[in-house]
Formats: C-alpha cells, structure tokens, sequence
C-alpha cells in the first residue's frame, strides 16, 4: 500500500505536445498542486475511452481542486495520438507513455501480461499518495468519486462516506471534526 509514503518518481514521454512529442512528465512538476494519476490497460478499448473522456470533462472541477490530471498506460506515444486522432479526439490533459513499464511497476499496477491495471492514485502537493484505488479491468472508474475524494482529502477533519463538498453539491458540508 502506497497510502501515506512519498510517490514513487517517474519520468514519461507524453501527448502535451503531440507535433513534437518530446515533452517528458515528471512527478517534480507537479508539486504545488494535486495530482490524479490514473493508470489504464491500453488505447483502443471498450471501457477505457469512457474513463479518458469522463475525466476530460471533468477537467474543469479538478482544476477547482488546484489538481492535474495524467493517464499513464505501457502503450506507445505514437498510439496515444493515433488513439486520439481516429477514436477519442484531442484531450485537454496529457497522456504518458510507460514503454518500459517501469512506471507500473514502481506504482504496483503492472500486471502479468505488461499492461497497467486500471488504477487511481491522488497525490498532495508534497508529493505524498493520498488515494489509491485499483479496480478490475472489466469495472469502469468513477469519476465522480474521484473528485468526492479529491475534496474530502482538501476538507478539515473526517469526512463520511457521504461527503459531497459544497462547491460539489451546492449544500452545506457533512464534514465532520475531530
């Protein structure tokens, strides 16, 4: 379990910028703000594209959070793009390339057949996981939930399970203290 310890360090090529295709993603680049690294098995799904678009559109809320978001799979760059020109469409957020399958395997999340497990890690601005989650490969994200956790994890003291932020729900918090 990841939960408390420092994010393991990473360094990918991504999409930022598909013309050249040589931007690197680090995790130092994203102390400051909160980070929602989301891992998926490959381009060209059934369940994946759903996950990518849903967190796409809700790109606005996360950055609300003063979060980032980035998809990491062990497919190449170059699929990443094909994926988004032929199936998806452009993404307002990068998505990495972990080729060596490095990546995967320091977030635990790289399974038998050299693909990335479908997971969610939410890392603090220091650089600390937060959030973790992995799901089976036939289950889809929520990306709702995400964002509850996202805020919870931003709130003061204990949240429960039915936590919805105010900017989230419009209400009053049910975030509780002590």
């Amino acid at each position: 379990m990841a939960v408390g310890k420092p994010a393991p360090e990473f360094r990918m090529i991504t999409t930022k910028d598909a013309n050249s295709l040589d931007h690197e993603a680090t995790l130092a680049d994203y102390r400051g703000r909160w980070l929602v690294l989301f891992f998926y098995p490959a381009d060209f799904t059934f369940v994946c594209p759903t996950e990518v678009l849903a967190f796409n559109a809700a790109l606005p809320a996360f950055a609300e959070h003063n979060a980032e978001v980035l998809g990491v799979s062990t497919d190449s760059v170059f699929a990443h793009v094909a994926w988004m020109e032929f199936h998806i469409g452009q993404l307002n957020f990068p998505l990495a390339s972990d080729r060596t399958q490095q990546v995967s395997r320091d977030y635990g999340v790289l399974d038998d057949e050299g693909q990335s497990a479908r997971a969610v890690f939410v890392i603090d601005p220091e650089g600390t996981v937060r959030h973790e989650v992995i799901h089976d490969d036939r289950v889809g994200r929520s990306v709702d939930e995400i964002l509850r956790v996202l805020a919870a994890l931003q709130s003061p003291g204990r949240t429960f399970a039915t936590y919805t932020s105010p900017e989230m729900a419009g209400t009053a918090s049910l975030a509780a203290t002590g």
